[in-house]
């Protein structure tokens, strides 16, 4: 009886959290659904997640602060008709970050209308055996979109630690498949 109820737990634990999904607007030109117990990061924690010249448009994380979604725009400029030579450059970019890619999805879908360059990997940074606070790797699940408009190319971005991965890997394409960006954007 002990072995059926530790099982039954470990899979409660293990699945996949079911969510209440909100409708968050990103400024005046992008919405996107999201889990209910994730809230608008504040500039405190963007400046500490996210120490970058480029600042998103909008950042939120969840009760925890483990799991986070944010949306950028990125310094390269893509005309959206070399959508397939950009998913190549990005590619190439994504694994000069790290030590290590596993690469589960690369491909362009169409979402709302719009065409979306979409990557899902796992990720390792290699810890330092030197450093104080660093010594451990890093692993990462991310979800990865791109999206070529106007002349800009707006990253959404959603990424978790691996080792809570599989209670996200649904929610994550249901979050980046709620996007909708209007047209007209600038």
């Amino acid at each position: 009886m002990l072995k059926i109820t530790l099982l039954l737990s470990s899979l409660l634990w293990l699945s996949p959290v079911q969510q209440k999904m909100v409708k968050a607007k990103i400024g005046d030109y992008i919405t996107v659904e999201l889990p209910e117990s994730f809230y608008a990061m504040s500039p405190q924690d963007i400046a500490q997640r996210y120490p970058s010249v480029r600042k998103p448009i909008g950042a939120y994380t969840n009760d925890e602060r483990l799991v986070d979604f944010s949306v950028n725009v990125s310094a390269t400029r893509w005309r959206s008709t070399d959508i397939e030579i950009a998913k190549d450059f990005f590619k190439a970019s994504i694994t000069n970050l790290y030590d290590r890619v596993d690469f589960v999805k690369e491909e362009i879908v169409v979402i709302n209308d719009m065409r979306y360059i979409v990557f899902e990997f796992t990720s390792r940074i290699n810890g330092d055996k030197y450093s104080l606070d660093q010594r451990d790797a890093i692993r990462t699940y991310t979800y990865l979109q791109y999206l070529l408009i106007n002349g800009k190319t707006f990253v959404f971005t959603f990424n978790t630690p691996v080792q809570i991965k599989d209670r996200w890997v649904d929610i994550a394409p249901q979050i980046m498949n709620s996007l909708k960006v209007k047209k007209n954007i600038e």
